[in-house]
């Protein structure tokens, strides 16, 4: 394990709010997921930025992969983890079914994907292309395809995998990455 993977299990277990999500989240019984993106992000630049208190998550993105892909399995496993959590907006996402779902909502078709790590590693920013686990031994697992040089340098780039530079530029506004977290380097596509 990495220094920078060292880093990222220290703040994760040092944050209630997030090791009580991982829990919840564990207790679906899931074989293959993570808590990824903005919750795992905004822990780190928030300790970078040595912020007295966490940044307010808007949501807590739950992705796994599971087939057969079943209608209605993101929606339960959201309800499931709102009568566990309910303060938390919670968002699952199979990444199984990710071509389906460009294909019916933005008319668009891309290739199917094989494993969760390859669903993260088409995320929009490189830096967010990271997830955590929960495993049964209460150790911490790190989904980082693209390592986590970004996430701990500050380093924030458009990754052009699956997202248009518009949803990248998108993001960046709606984010408000750069007034959150003013330490940043964005770099722009």
């Amino acid at each position: 394990m990495d220094s920078l993977e060292q880093r990222l299990i220290a703040m994760v277990s040092s944050s209630t709010q997030l090791m009580a999500a991982l829990t919840a989240a564990r207790g679906l019984g899931l074989d293959s997921w993570c808590i990824g993106a903005g919750a795992v992000r905004s822990l780190v630049w928030d300790r970078l930025h040595h912020f007295a208190s966490p940044t307010q998550l808007d949501d807590v993105d739950l992705v796994y992969y599971e087939r057969p892909v079943r209608p209605g399995r993101d929606a339960e496993l959201e309800s499931a983890l709102r009568a566990a959590m309910p303060a938390l907006a919670w968002e699952a996402t199979n990444q199984a079914g990710i071509d389906a779902w460009f294909r019916d909502h933005l008319a668009q078709h891309v290739a199917p994907l094989y494993s969760l790590a390859e669903g993260i590693a088409t995320w929009p920013e490189y830096a967010t292309c990271v997830g955590v686990t929960l495993h049964p031994d209460d150790t911490l697992g790190i989904i980082a395809p693209h390592g986590l040089d970004d996430l701990f340098a500050l380093r924030l780039r458009h990754n052009p995998t699956r997202a248009g530079v518009d949803v990248f530029e998108s993001r960046l506004a709606s984010k408000r990455f750069a007034e959150r977290w003013p330490l940043l380097s964005i770099t722009a596509p």
